[in-house]
């Protein structure tokens, strides 16, 4: 990344903080819970837009998101977010794309990702896909669950403009590669969604103690 796009994602985290902030406020809980350094997948329910955003300025660390390819042929946009994310074709999720992710993530990048596949509209959470077990058992990183929390009532569904409403995120204990695969033998599919079944199951359980 080059110091000019370091910049440029810095200032636009910080304006982010400060919308928010004056928007009904935020807060970010266990973020001891993220590797200070090395490859990391950072798996968070989804529940609006403003999701990404939220996510990518509270981390402590600089994070990469993988976006709709489409995004990055809007003016303007397309320009800010390429220093953030790279695309992705939503329709066919592509080899290529695994592997990119893989290879960012081997090279020591955050990377967040929506192991549900697409934003929930009623809010509840939903089954994970299978993509974030086929990155986690490729890349060996440990995977990083987090809960979002209100950014559904500071964006709704259809909404054009942010209504005030606090948002937060909650994150949780990192899941380590071999402490799911130690003494099983799991087949590639059968890997691949237990992991992805783990995450969702460990953000189901923030959720569960987040409300009580």
């Amino acid at each position: 990344m080059s110091k000019a796009t370091d910049i440029i994602y810095k200032l636009v985290a910080v304006t982010i903080r400060f919308i928010l902030r004056i928007n009904g406020g935020f807060e970010l809980k266990g973020k001891e819970n993220i590797p200070q350094e090395g490859g990391v997948l950072v798996a968070a329910n989804h529940i609006s837009y403003l999701d990404p955003p939220l996510v990518g300025s509270l981390l402590p660390r600089r994070a990469t998101f993988m976006a709709r390819k489409g995004l990055f042929d809007i003016p303007v946009l397309g320009w800010i977010i390429s220093g953030a994310a790279f695309p992705v074709d939503r329709e066919r999720t592509r080899p290529s794309t695994i592997k990119e992710t893989v290879r960012r993530l081997k090279g020591g990048e955050l990377i967040v990702i929506f192991p549900e596949g697409r934003r929930s509209d009623s809010g509840e959470l939903m089954d994970a896909k299978r993509g974030a077990g086929v990155i986690v058992s490729l890349s060996r990183v440990p995977v990083v669950p987090a809960l979002i929390v209100g950014s559904d009532k500071a964006l709704p569904v259809n909404a054009k403009w942010l209504k005030r409403a606090k948002v937060t995120v909650v994150v949780g204990k990192p899941i380590y590669y071999n402490s799911i695969t130690e003494g099983t033998h799991y087949s590639g599919h059968e890997l691949h969604e237990e992991i992805s079944n783990r995450v969702m199951t460990a953000i189901r359980d923030m959720q569960q103690n987040y409300e009580n």
